[in-house]
């Protein structure tokens, strides 16, 4: 079965197929970092770290770029605002960024150019856009000129007509068209510049991910990503320069995640409901916002709350329960055969098809998702009906979850930690306590631990044990 991708361009599903497979090039808008990332940003990253790893799954090697900016106009007004440098800002966000992500399981890209690394391939982009009559400079600022590409708009399905509805000219802007963007700025006072052919100035913002995207996948990229607010006017504005500049679609296939909202509320500054991730781990485990962001299919609009936060802790504590019960079950494993083995086999094998269905058909981790608990409660059913356990089942079920895992990373499926003497001693002389129905020493024994951070959960089967 192909990998099926939602196209933005096309407005269709289209089946994957790289430019020079197994390779996958991978290019996600990362965060201008002027201030630390929100949860609405954690949805976008987390989104895309998971189809990213999905590809690797399915036997693609993925190539990911995803850039900083770290040179625009909300960059400049922070730093003035704080009395700062550009860059010292800079710096301070994406150590935050990078801390930010990484406790969200988010793993690192392999390439993270930064804006202001890549000037010359910039001013050669600008260039050459000059040089192919898409673009014009009035007194240092250089413009796209969107009169010149008819098929400005195609990435918004939108008209011409439509597109001017909604557009206007900023104060001090010399474009001849209300539709043409920068693409270089001209040097204001108290202003980070570099030289030009132009006179000392700066890039325009949707320039920069084009000149780093192209620099590094010296072709069409096979994916480019980001968040539905970012379709227009940056990835229609992406398209068109790459078009003008190197006669090239820029990408095959454009993925965009889905708006978050705040308790079914537009997340804004104005109504001061922005949620950082930063303040969000100080009240919530990662794994829970990882859970919920996964939740819900990537296109769709996805709702936040503490409540809903809460809710998907307890079923991702359900998925962890389950698989601690498969860990601890290996302990008195054998090589018993019973019709419950037969049972769960069927469920595993339905369980690895319908995971594989279900991303294959452009990455719905909602699915997948369903997929992986009613294959939990095939576990659980074993573990509770048909003891002595089978080893090697159990052993197929735990290498399904750990591939699982690898992806989605929700739970922890290490294996168990050993115990030292003097603890298993303890346990060892509860069992036999028990078993002796002195239930006050058994009771003595196991508040000892508790102390010690041992938690002891008395089954059917033995005694099974965790840490807080």
């Amino acid at each position: 079965m192909a990998i099926k991708i939602y196209n933005t361009l096309t407005r269709s599903k289209e089946e994957l197929k790289p430019g020079a497979p197994p390779l996958v090039t991978f290019y996600v808008c990362g965060p201008t970092v002027y201030d630390y990332i929100h949860i609405g940003n954690a949805r976008i990253f987390i989104t895309f770290d998971v189809v990213r790893r999905y590809l690797d799954y399915r036997g693609y090697k993925v190539k990911l770029i995803q850039n900083y900016t770290d040179i625009d106009d909300k960059m400049i007004n922070r730093a003035n605002e704080e009395g700062v440098a550009v860059r010292e800002l800079a710096d301070r966000y994406i150590k935050a960024y990078e801390e930010d992500v990484g406790a969200l399981r988010v793993r690192a890209a392999d390439v993270k150019p930064k804006a202001t690394d890549h000037i010359p391939q910039i001013i050669k982009l600008v260039e050459r856009l000059l040089e192919n009559g898409y673009a014009y400079e009035i007194n240092g600022d250089v413009y796209f000129d969107t009169g010149n590409y008819p098929r400005y708009g195609q990435l918004t399905r939108q008209k011409r007509d439509e597109l001017l509805s909604g557009a206007r000219v900023e104060p001090g802007e010399k474009k001849k068209n209300p539709l043409d963007f920068v693409l270089w700025k001209q040097k204001k006072e108290g202003e980070p510049a570099w030289e030009s052919p132009w006179g000392e100035g700066r890039p325009g913002w949707h320039i920069e991910c084009s000149a780093m995207s192209t620099y590094y996948i010296d072709d069409t990229l096979d994916i480019h990503a980001g968040g539905a607010d970012l379709i227009f006017p940056h990835h229609e504005n992406e398209i068109a320069q790459t078009w003008g500049a190197d006669q090239r679609p820029l990408a095959r296939y454009w993925m965009h995640a889905g708006y978050l909202n705040i308790e079914e509320q537009k997340m804004s500054k104005s109504l001061g409901n922005v949620l950082t991730v930063r303040s969000l781990l100080q009240e919530h485990d990662p794994f829970d916002l990882r859970f919920l962001i996964l939740s819900a299919h990537y296109r769709s609009p996805l709702n936040f709350s503490d409540e809903l936060v809460h809710q998907s802790r307890s079923g991702r504590l359900r998925l962890q329960e389950m698989v601690n019960n498969l860990l601890s079950a290996l302990d008195s494993a054998g090589d018993a055969a019973s019709e419950q083995e037969r049972v769960l086999r069927k469920d595993l094998e339905d369980a690895k098809a319908r995971f594989v269905e279900a991303m294959d058909d452009d990455f719905n981790t909602a699915d997948a998702l369903g997929v992986i608990f009613d294959l939990a409660r095939s576990c659980n059913i074993y573990i509770k009906e048909a003891y002595p356990y089978n080893k090697d089942l159990l052993e197929e079920v735990l290498r399904f979850y750990r591939d699982i895992n690898d992806i989605f990373e929700l739970v922890d499926i290490s294996e168990p930690e050993s115990l030292d003497d003097e603890i298993a001693e303890k346990i060892a002389r509860r069992e036999q306590a028990r078993v002796e129905k002195d239930f006050a020493t058994a009771d003595q024994i196991r508040d000892q631990l508790l102390e010690r951070g041992i938690i002891l959960e008395d089954t059917p089967h033995g005694t099974r044990w965790k840490k807080k």
